[in-house]
């Protein structure tokens, strides 16, 4: 066999450059997905992504690369992360809550 005769003298080598390419594709891939669901965020969410993230179908094509760039495990990362922030967003701009005084918990006082 051809393949014996050649001893691996790379495998433990790693090769941080092409790490660091495939980090950025997927960063870039990314950031185009959550950008086109900021662009088309009046549009009605059809599609499913991982942690229960919906998107529109006009975002499908973008969904489709940065899941083709990125491991699967980040993916749902980025997902949870996207999703976590959107929901604090909307805590925030929540009017209802700030309604009314702001009552803070009183110190209990106990009788002897």
């Amino acid at each position: 066999m051809a393949l014996a005769t050649y001893p691996s003298r790379d495998s433990d080598q790693i090769h941080t450059d092409v790490l660091a390419e495939a980090r950025k594709s997927c960063y870039k891939a990314r950031d185009a997905f959550y950008a086109c669901l900021e662009k088309e965020s009046n549009k009605k969410p059809t599609e499913i992504a991982s942690v229960g993230l919906l998107y529109p179908v006009e975002c499908k094509n973008s969904r489709a690369e940065f899941v083709n760039q990125c491991r699967p495990t980040w993916v749902k990362h980025f997902d949870r992360q996207y999703c976590a922030k959107k929901k604090v967003q909307r805590l925030l701009d929540n009017d209802e809550s700030r309604r009314g005084p702001m009552s803070l918990p009183q110190p209990y006082t106990f009788k002897r």
